[in-house]
C-alpha cells in the first residue's frame, strides 16, 4: 500500500492524472492511457473506499436488497470515477448512467430506471445493425456538451458486461425507455424529459460543479432531441 501507481487517462478529450493505491484502477483503465499532460489530477486515500462502502451499504438498505461487500481495490475505482466526474463539468462533460451505441457514425443514449433493459435493448440493436453499429458504452459514458451540439464517449467504466469502446460520437438522440404492452416512440419536450436526465446524470456534491451541471442538462436539450420508447420484447 506505500507505492502508489501512477498514471494519466484521456476521457472525452481530457487528460487526467490518476495516482491509485490498487493496480486493479490502471488495469481497468488501460485502453484510456494517455502521454498527454493532465488538465487535473485525481488521488485516492483509504477515506474514499470507506466512503464507497458506506455508500454502496446505504443504497442496499435503500433498494431492500442484501449488502454486498465489495472488495478495497473494486471500491477504489468506483472512488476514481466519482472524483473524475465531480471535476469534469468544469469542461463541460457530465457522467450519464445508460447505455450508449453508435450507428453509422451517429451516437444514441438509452436512459431509464434500472432494471427497465437498457442494456438488453442496445444488444438489439448491435443483432439489428451488425458492423454498422458499435458500443460506445454499456453503463457510465461521459456526455460533453457544447452549444454546437453533443458528443457521447467512452468509459471504462462500462457495466458488468463490459461493454465500451475508447471513442466518441455526436449524439443524435437520447431515448427514455419504458416498458410497454405496444412498441411506439413519440418526442418529449426539454421539460417533459428533464426529470429523467436529472435522475439519471451524476449530480456533484460541490455547489459550483452541481450549477454547472444544470446548466448543461439545460443546453444538453436544447441540442439533442429527446424521445419517450416504450417497447415490448
Amino acid at each position: 500500500m506505500s507505492d502508489r501507481y501512477l498514471f494519466s487517462i484521456k476521457l472525452a478529450g481530457i487528460p487526467i492524472g490518476v495516482s491509485s493505491l490498487f493496480s486493479t484502477t490502471p488495469t481497468l483503465c488501460r485502453d484510456y492511457f494517455t502521454d498527454d499532460a493532465p488538465s487535473f489530477r485525481i488521488e485516492t486515500n483509504p477515506e474514499d473506499i470507506i466512503s464507497e462502502l458506506e455508500k454502496s451499504a446505504r443504497e442496499a438498505e435503500a433498494e431492500g436488497i442484501p449488502f454486498r461487500r465489495f472488495s478495497d481495490e473494486y471500491l477504489e475505482t468506483l472512488a476514481v470515477y466519482r472524483k473524475i466526474a465531480e471535476a469534469m463539468p468544469t469542461y463541460d462533460t457530465i457522467l450519464f448512467h445508460g447505455s450508449a451505441i453508435m450507428v453509422d457514425g451517429a451516437g444514441y443514449l438509452f436512459i431509464a430506471k434500472s432494471g427497465t433493459g437498457k442494456s438488453t435493448h442496445t444488444r438489439l440493436w448491435r443483432k439489428l445493425f451488425g458492423d454498422r453499429s458499435v458500443m460506445v458504452n454499456d453503463d457510465k459514458p461521459l456526455l460533453q456538451v457544447t452549444q454546437q451540439g453533443a458528443c457521447v464517449c467512452g468509459t471504462p467504466w462500462d457495466g458488468r458486461h463490459r461493454l465500451s469502446n475508447n471513442l466518441s460520437a455526436p449524439l443524435k438522440g437520447i431515448c427514455i425507455l419504458e416498458r410497454g404492452t405496444e412498441n411506439e416512440i413519440s418526442p418529449v419536450s426539454f421539460w417533459e424529459g428533464y426529470p429523467m436526465l436529472l435522475q439519471q446524470s451524476y449530480r456533484p456534491a460541490d455547489p459550483n460543479a452541481l450549477c454547472k451541471t444544470l446548466s448543461l442538462l439545460e443546453c444538453l436539450g436544447q441540442q439533442v432531441p429527446l424521445y419517450r420508447l416504450r417497447c415490448n420484447m
